[in-house]
């Protein structure tokens, strides 16, 4: 626990430094190349007698600015640059990482790769097992076997008339059922009415 709480505390430093280093390096990249207090005019007298020595001074002066600015830039690059403990640490841990995937073997289960290293990788199909349908025991029902003529025949002109009839007609078949089983109780009640009749005029 420790360890870690020295680490935190290495990496807030570090990043306080590099901090430091950017806005001294933005501070130099602001001041302008020129003094403000050189801006007032000298005399026309000391003008042109320190014309060729303050031109060369004034070079001089800004090549130096440059150059410490340059350093300062150079310094907060360099430090934005090196890592921290801990990010040295992770880095180590993820290069580690990398190693054992690389080490892992790639299973491929949907498809075959087109790169021949990564083809020994390819499953074998899973082989499933066989089980018994219940359903398939019991058999489907025996079929009907159908006259192949009743096909072929040439259907009644009227045949469309009767099917769209169909239903009507079996109504009516019914009722004359009834109809005829009435007609036919009556008959035997005439028979016997008659008979009956026959046989008393008889005796």
């Amino acid at each position: 626990m420790a360890a870690e709480e020295d680490s935190i505390e290495q990496a807030s430093i570090a990043r306080r430094e590099r901090l430091r280093a950017l806005r001294e390096a933005q501070d130099l990249l602001n001041t302008p190349d020129q003094d403000d207090n050189k801006t007032k005019d000298p005399p026309e007298d000391q003008q042109h007698e320190d014309e060729a020595n303050s031109g060369e001074d004034e070079v001089d002066q800004a090549a130096a600015r440059r150059r410490t600015r340059l350093m300062v830039l150079r310094e907060a690059n360099e430090l934005l640059n090196t890592p921290d403990e801990g990010t040295l640490q992770d880095g180590t841990e993820e290069a580690e990482d990398a190693e054992e995937d690389m080490k892992l073997n790639l299973k491929f289960r949907n498809y075959l790769p087109h790169d021949e290293r990564l083809q020994g990788g390819k499953l074998a199909p899973p082989v499933l097992p066989k089980f018994e349908d219940p359903v398939a025991i019991v058999g489907p029902p025996p079929e009907k076997i159908e006259d192949p003529f009743v096909n072929i025949a040439p259907k009644k002109p009227n045949w469309d008339l009767r099917r769209d009839v169909q239903k009507r007609l079996d109504k009516l078949e019914k009722r004359t059922q009834i109809a005829l089983r009435q007609l036919m109780l009556e008959q035997e009640k005439e028979r016997e009415a008659l008979e009956g009749a026959q046989g008393a005029t008889e005796d």
